[in-house]
C-alpha cells in the first residue's frame, strides 16, 4: 500500500502546492494552462527538483530537499504517462511493453507474460508485433497505458490519458484504470479536462490556480459547490467572488451586492472571510429590460456567445470585472427566439436569492477585490 505525500515550492514558477493521496485513491487535478498541473507530476516523477519540498511514497522519501535526497526517476517506482505516448519507434508493441518490467529487473519470460496480459487488457493483443509507426494515435496511447501498468508502479501519474481515444475505448480504459488503482492499492494522480474522467475515475479533485491549491475535496462536494473559478467552469455553474455585505449579502469586485443563503457548513468562515456565491445557469432568467418583482439579484451584462443544445440555449456573458468567467444562463430556445438575442447585446440576468448559496472562499479574494 503506497500513500503519496507531496509538498513542493518553486519560486521561479510561483508554485507552492501540498497534498496527500491515500493508497488506492485517485486524485484528479484540474486547472487552467500554467496553473502547475504538469509541474506537480514532474516533481513527483523526479524530472524536476523543487527549491523546497518533500515527496514520499509509503514512507520512503523520493525527494527531500532538507535531507538532500533526490532519488533518480528510474528508481522511484513511479509510472508517468504523458499526452505523448513516447513509444520506442524501433521496438515492436510487445517489446515496448516488455521494456517496463525488464527495466526493473524482471526476467525475459516474466516480462513477456506481463506484456501480453496488459496488451490484452487494453484490447491490443493482436497488434503485439506491429511497430509504433503502424499504429493510430489512439492505439499508441493504449500501448503507453499498457507499458505504464506493466511496470507495476507504486504511484501512477496520468496526464490526459484518454484524450486520443474514441468513446467506447475510453470507457473500457477508464474501467481498467479504476480497477487497477483501487484493487492494487497504488496512489494515482490524474490530470484531465474531461468532467467524465473526474466523475468516473476520481475519488477526490484538486483545482490548481496560479501555482497554488484553489480547492481540494471529494468529487461530489467540489462539483456540487465549487469555490474556484476553474472548478465552476468545469462543473458548469456560476461563481461570483466577493466579501460579506450584511447577513445575507456578498459584495462583488464591481460593487454589486448579491443576496443569497448561507451554506450549512463553515458558517463562521462565511461570516468572517471571503465568499463565493454559487448558482446554476438554469436559475438565471434573461430580460431585455430591468425587471420588477421577486428577483433580488439583477445584473446587466453583455452577451458574449450563444450555444444551442437541443431545446436549451446557453447565454454566456462577457467575463466578470475581476476577470472571472462570464455568468451563464440556460433558457429555452423559444425564450431565446422571443428575445432575439445576439452577441454584443446588453441584457439583464436575474436570480432569486434562494437559488444562490454562499460558501467560504477556498482562496483569499483580497487582491482580486483591490481591498
Amino acid at each position: 500500500m503506497a500513500e503519496l505525500q507531496f509538498r513542493a515550492a518553486l519560486a521561479e514558477r510561483g508554485f507552492e502546492v501540498a497534498f496527500e493521496v491515500a493508497a488506492g485513491e485517485v486524485l484528479a487535478i484540474l486547472g487552467p494552462n500554467g496553473a502547475g498541473k504538469s509541474t506537480t507530476l514532474h516533481v513527483i516523477a523526479g524530472l524536476l527538483q523543487p527549491d523546497d519540498g518533500l515527496v514520499s511514497v509509503g514512507g520512503r522519501a523520493l525527494t527531500d530537499t532538507a535531507a538532500g535526497i533526490h532519488v533518480a526517476t528510474h528508481d522511484r517506482r513511479v509510472g508517468l504517462l504523458l499526452q505523448d505516448p513516447l513509444l520506442f519507434p524501433h521496438l515492436s508493441v510487445q517489446a515496448n511493453v516488455e521494456f517496463a518490467p525488464r527495466s526493473r529487473g524482471a526476467g525475459r519470460a516474466a516480462a513477456r507474460r506481463g506484456a501480453a496480459t496488459w496488451l490484452a487488457e487494453v484490447g491490443l493483443a493482436e497488434l503485439a508485433e506491429r511497430k509504433p509507426g503502424q499504429l493510430s494515435g489512439g492505439q499508441a496511447q493504449r500501448v503507453a497505458i499498457a507499458r505504464a501498468l506493466a511496470a507495476e508502479p507504486e504511484v501512477l501519474l496520468l496526464d490526459e490519458p484518454l484524450a486520443g481515444l474514441d468513446v467506447a475505448v475510453a470507457a473500457s480504459v477508464r474501467a481498467l484504470l479504476r480497477r487497477v488503482s483501487s484493487a492494487e492499492g497504488r496512489s494515482t494522480v490524474l490530470i484531465t479536462h474531461d468532467l467524465l474522467d473526474v466523475l468516473t475515475l476520481a475519488d477526490r479533485v484538486m483545482v490548481l490556480e496560479g501555482g497554488g491549491v484553489a480547492e481540494i475535496g471529494l468529487v461530489r462536494d467540489v462539483l456540487a459547490a465549487p469555490r474556484s473559478m476553474f472548478g465552476a467552469r468545469i462543473a458548469g455553474v456560476n461563481v461570483v467572488r466577493g466579501v460579506p455585505a450584511g447577513p445575507d449579502g456578498l459584495r462583488a469586485a464591481d460593487g454589486m451586492v448579491w443576496h443569497g443563503r448561507q451554506a450549512l457548513e463553515g458558517k463562521d468562515e462565511i461570516a468572517n472571510g471571503d465568499l463565493v456565491a454559487v448558482f446554476s445557469p438554469s436559475a438565471v432568467a434573461v430580460y431585455r429590460d430591468l425587471p420588477h418583482g421577486s428577483p433580488r439579484n439583477s445584473v446587466q451584462v453583455r452577451v458574449a456567445e450563444l450555444d444551442a443544445d437541443g431545446a436549451r440555449v446557453r447565454v454566456r456573458a462577457d467575463e466578470q470585472s475581476d476577470g472571472a468567467p462570464g455568468l451563464a444562463a440556460d433558457i429555452t430556445a423559444e425564450s431565446a427566439a422571443g428575445l432575439r438575442l445576439a452577441a454584443g447585446d446588453e441584457v439583464w440576468f436575474t436570480v432569486k436569492a434562494q437559488e444562490i448559496a454562499f460558501h467560504a472562499a477556498a482562496r483569499p479574494t483580497v487582491d482580486l477585490l483591490g481591498t
